[in-house]
């Protein structure tokens, strides 16, 4: 049996779950992250968003987890590579890739800013 056969979908699932489960446990910004984004949807349920508010809240908050998971997928493969020893190049690419997850983070609460002050506004003044 060849090393990229097919092992099913189920055993997909299980993989992709493991590696949610590492990222959960070993990464705190990612922990961080589940949990602004947690406190963004309930806030979402508690100001009555509308489903194409929700449908923008969950790209922005998923947007942000991915960027994190990709900064550590670089991380995680870096350090493997050169076996955690300094270089001036994995240091660039890591503030590279934090500068990725910087950018989606800022765009998200861009995004949320507008959903939200705009909601929290109308409740506030009326």
């Amino acid at each position: 049996m060849s090393k990229y056969a097919s092992t099913g979908y189920l055993r997909s699932f299980k993989n992709a779950f493991n590696g949610l489960s590492c990222a959960y446990k070993s990464q705190k910004n990612y922990r961080f992250h589940l949990l602004i984004g947690f406190i963004s949807l309930l806030l979402g349920i508690l100001l009555n968003f509308k489903c194409l508010e929700y449908c923008v809240l969950i790209l922005a908050i998923s947007n942000v987890i991915t960027a994190e998971l990709f900064n550590s997928v670089i991380e995680f493969t870096l350090d493997a590579y050169y076996k955690n020893k300094y270089s001036k190049l994995v240091k660039m690419a890591k503030d590279l890739s934090a500068g990725v997850v910087f950018i989606a983070a800022m765009t998200s609460l861009t995004i949320g800013f507008i959903l939200f002050a705009r909601k929290i506004l109308i409740l506030v003044l009326y």
